[in-house]
């Protein structure tokens, strides 16, 4: 087990100006979750490979515990990966795909083909050890996958969206087996994925990445209520938080489309030192109330997710029609057409520069 380092790490593919990866920093805890996710492009995928040797690393460092990493090859990192296909071997067995690292590793047959039945048994595999990749489900693939790569206990798992070839319930179920493996080893892992989901209920912390660069770290919660600025604030969350740009009123609070917010008096102070005119508020759809007072808005979609409903309006704010989505019970949803008047709750409102985007201390 260790701890793993990007310093300033960086990659640039040949042929590209911008850096894939651009002065990564990131410090992940001996046997902690860590999930790299983003938008296409982000620079996760690329990130996670040059933690497993299969990227260069142009600028920087990587150190796995205490080991400068940088520039040894994959084979002498100690570190298990598992792909997004699976990459098994379709001539072997189940039995000897697991056991193949063992086998190269030139573990004694007996010790492999006990330690390949314990970790069958951990994944429910043991029915199927006679039985070739091909005539196994995706998510029983997954397993085989998974279990070549805990089967000699590495210092790092690297996990490339692992769950992405899986359906939705699939998904739910092996979500809970990684985590509840990861938690038996206690193996420092490092998980990519662009589903929010499963960044948000694996990770013991999140990376939220954009364009190459670090943009906030934290535990999925502190990302969810303080999120470092409208880009995490917009990424984070589904439906993503509204983002309403208002100007600044000269006694201490911003009007949105009528509803008044009364900003803190740190918030007051920064606005007044940078002399900003206006400031970025955030509002989450459960903080955006359906009222008898507040934002005029105009229904266009409503989605029905069980017990709530996620009512998707047209507002005019600043003299430009703006998209809000409002969190309502679905027996008290409105209809497509109807007018709704939407309005902010003052205490969950979120505060961002209007300039970098940053957020305002609140």
């Amino acid at each position: 087990m260790a701890e793993v380092r990007y310093e300033s790490a960086t990659r640039i593919y040949p042929g590209t100006e911008a850096p894939a990866v651009n002065a990564f920093d990131l410090h992940i805890e001996d046997g902690e979750f860590m999930v790299l996710v983003g938008p296409s492009g982000s620079g996760k995928t690329t990130a996670l490979r040059m933690l497993a040797g299969l990227e260069e690393v142009d600028a920087g460092a990587i150190f796995i515990g205490e080991r400068d990493v940088t520039d040894l090859p994959p084979k002498q990192r100690d570190i298990s990966m598992v792909f997004q296909n699976y990459a098994l071997y379709p001539y072997l067995t189940v039995e000897a795909n697991i056991g193949f690292p063992l086998k190269i590793a030139r573990v004694k047959k007996s010790v492999r083909e006990a330690r390949v039945r314990e970790v069958a048994k951990m994944l429910g595999l043991e029915e199927y050890l006679e039985r070739k990749p091909g005539q196994l489900s995706g998510g029983q693939r997954q397993r085989v996958a998974m279990g070549r790569a805990i089967v000699r206990l590495p210092q790092v798992f690297l996990m490339d969206e692992p769950l992405s070839n899986l359906d939705a319930k699939l998904r739910v179920q092996m979500r809970a087996d990684i985590a509840s493996l990861q938690r038996d080893f206690g193996v420092t892992t490092v998980y990519v994925t662009h589903d929010q989901t499963e960044a948000m209920t694996l990770g013991h912390r999140v990376a939220v990445l954009r364009d190459g660069r670090l943009q906030q770290c934290a535990a999925p919660r502190e990302l969810y209520e303080q999120p470092a600025n409208t880009f995490v604030a917009g990424f984070i969350g589904s439906p993503s938080m509204n983002l309403i740009t208002v100007p600044l009123g000269s006694n201490g609070t911003v009007s949105i489309g009528g509803a008044s917010v009364e900003l803190p008096a740190a918030a007051r102070s920064a606005a007044s030192a940078a002399g900003w005119r206006e400031l970025v508020v955030g509002v989450r759809p459960e903080s955006l109330e359906l009222a008898t007072d507040g934002i005029p808005a105009e229904v266009q979609v409503v989605e029905e997710v069980g017990a709530d409903a996620f009512v998707f309006c047209t507002a005019e704010l600043g003299g430009a029609e703006t998209q809000l989505v409002a969190r309502a019970p679905t027996r008290r949803a409105p209809s497509p057409g109807e007018r709704v008047r939407l309005r902010p709750e003052a205490e969950e409102t979120h505060l961002f520069d209007p300039v970098e985007g940053s957020r305002v201390i609140r």
